[in-house]
């Protein structure tokens, strides 16, 4: 499996508000700078956080956007599934009621390796928290000797 722009821009873009999450509401320009992230790709993939309850929006003068909720309670998981979607390595009724069963369905046996990549998958994107990537931040920004350690920039 391998996520497209979308999951790793995003899950930065969500890094950076998680590591102001404390200060006042981030202008998307700020996080465009400082991720070398498009201001309008960032709009796009915002959007999608926003409609899945990641991050709010904050009118006015001082405006921008934060996290709906505590980083400890946003998983990587549910950031990556806000903008990939399912994280199945393939399309598989087995996997995703949503898909037809194929002609195999009842004989198929790598359903079962299928099954356990995506339960995998899933259990560790699910495991890590956003607080867990801003701990790591700051730990790497230290080591680093950085003196903006609210301002990490993420290249992967």
């Amino acid at each position: 499996m391998k996520l497209t722009t979308k999951g790793r821009y995003g899950l930065r873009a969500v890094i950076d508000l998680a590591v102001n999450y404390e200060n006042e509401a981030v202008a998307l320009s700020q996080i465009a700078e400082r991720q070398g992230i498009s201001v309008n790709y960032l709009e796009q993939l915002i959007a999608k956080l926003k409609k899945s309850g990641i991050v709010d929006s904050v009118r006015g003068a001082q405006g921008g956007y934060v996290l709906a909720m505590p980083p400890e309670e946003i998983s990587v998981g549910d950031i990556l599934r806000a903008l990939e979607g399912d994280l199945n390595p393939v399309d598989c009724y087995e996997l995703n009621s949503n898909e037809p069963p194929c002609s195999n369905a009842d004989t198929c046996v790598t359903k079962y390796v299928w099954k356990r990549i995506s339960d995998s998958i899933n259990a560790v994107v699910n495991e890590i928290k956003l607080s867990d990537l801003v701990a790591e931040s700051r730990r790497v920004q230290a080591e680093a000797g950085s003196t903006q350690v609210n301002q990490p920039k993420q290249t992967c």
